[in-house]
């Protein structure tokens, strides 16, 4: 059993959806509705101390519901553990609580989420475009986005 997993169904056990550990990674799948709460247990609980958010990313599952999922990689340099936290987000609410009062340098990563896939992170400081420039329409990670979509290039006004 792992101590992460178990510490957090636990103390959220009506949050936490299904967890898994295969090889030495754990998962929980999350309801997204406590997720600030649920990313800052992680990081204070003196057990656990996920001082480290590794990566934050969004997934397409087209044609599913819900069809966006975001994913956070999340270590501890002190416990030498890690873990990864999934939270669903139906197509016509991709919206979710930010993360950077909980860690500020996931600032980026919720940004590039935003720009790439159209997740919204509710309270984010600065949300807006990060690669692509403000005039792109759309979301190219997404896979309905049309591969052979033409968009102006635009650059800085003379």
């Amino acid at each position: 059993m792992s101590v992460v997993l178990d510490r957090l169904r636990t103390r959220f056990p009506s949050e936490v959806a299904s967890t898994h550990s295969d090889f030495g990674d754990d998962t929980a799948l999350i309801r997204r509705e406590r997720i600030v709460e649920i990313l800052t247990f992680l990081r204070d609980d003196p057990e656990l101390l996920f001082d480290f958010a590794m990566d934050l990313t969004a997934v397409d599952y087209l044609g599913e519901s819900p069809r966006f999922e975001v994913v956070y990689h999340l270590y501890s340099l002190e416990k030498r553990h890690r873990v990864r936290i999934k939270v669903r987000l139906h197509e016509e609410d991709p919206v979710i609580d930010s993360a950077v009062a909980v860690w500020p340098g996931i600032n980026w990563y919720e940004r590039e989420a935003y720009d790439m896939y159209g997740v919204v992170f509710r309270g984010h400081p600065n949300l807006r475009r990060i690669l692509m420039y403000e005039e792109f329409v759309g979301h190219p990670l997404r896979k309905d986005y049309p591969k052979a979509k033409r968009q102006p290039t635009i650059g800085p006004e003379e």
